[in-house]
């Protein structure tokens, strides 16, 4: 017979909270309430959720209390927290469960995925993490993360640490990269959603194939008159233009390290 799930506690009214609230909706999860500290987001999602609102320092009795809140208040949240024999734990991949402070049983239930606004995140595949201080605070953490997804994985701070800089290159960056590029394309009177396809595609391409044999553009060809081309035309994008020279030149190092570099051009 299928253990049950412990029961949470949910703190927090941000984007982690929504999508870690749904779901464990959607696991079967009992959610003894959502808290947070403004009334008015704590009502909505709370709503949403179809829970009890509470308004911190107020927590509802719970197996698990999980703060789903910043890395810089968690620390602060943390200390408002009532004591007992629950487990205490929080979302970062970049803390530790010391930063939950004195809590008995305390760790780390962090999913790896950027989650952004829009419909809830299905997180049944999503890599979760889970550290732990001890062993009632593991067991907890164990199968609440696997109620949710089928991917749970244990790891320490440090190996976290890495997983989570790595996240950052990986998603972040090129984010950020596909609003510059869709920028460049307003400033002259062109569709941002002209580069969609060729992202989707890319993506789908590098889960297929790997980023390894996925890559294409002109440093892994090696193609050094269209890189200078394009460093011509960034002239006006000081910061934009170091940034494409960087990316480039580790690119033809890692795949070319023979070609003359960029500082050449």
């Amino acid at each position: 017979m299928k253990r049950k799930a412990p029961s949470v506690a949910l703190i927090g009214t941000g984007r982690m909270a929504y999508h870690l609230g749904h779901a464990l909706l959607r696991a079967g999860v009992e959610l003894k309430g959502l808290c947070g500290r403004d009334q008015g987001k704590v009502d909505a999602l709370a709503a949403e959720l179809g829970c009890m609102p509470y308004l911190l320092p107020r927590v509802p009795g719970a197996d698990l209390l999980l703060l789903a809140v910043s890395d810089d208040a968690v620390r602060t949240v943390a200390r408002q927290l009532p004591k007992g024999g629950h487990v205490v734990a929080h979302c970062s991949g970049a803390q530790g469960h010391a930063i939950l402070g004195r809590a008995p049983h305390r760790g780390v239930l962090w999913p790896i995925k950027s989650l952004s606004p829009g419909k809830p995140a299905d997180l049944s595949r999503v890599p979760l993490v889970v550290d732990a201080n001890d062993e009632q605070a593991r067991t907890v953490l164990l199968d609440v993360a696997r109620s949710i997804s089928g991917k749970v994985v244990e790891m320490p701070l440090e190996k976290r640490r890495t997983v989570h800089l790595a996240a950052v290159l990986a998603s972040n960056f090129p984010v950020f990269l596909l609003r510059e590029a869709g920028r460049l394309l307003e400033q002259e009177g062109l569709s941002p959603e002209l580069l969609t396809p060729l992202w989707k595609a890319m993506s789908a391409k590098v889960a297929e194939v790997g980023p390894e044999q996925a890559l294409t553009g002109p440093a892994r060809r090696g193609d050094l008159d269209t890189i200078k081309r394009h460093l011509e035309r960034l002239e006006e994008e000081g910061d934009l233009r170091r940034a494409y020279a960087l990316l480039s030149e580790l690119i033809l190092k890692a795949y070319h390290p023979r070609k003359r570099g960029i500082t050449d051009l």
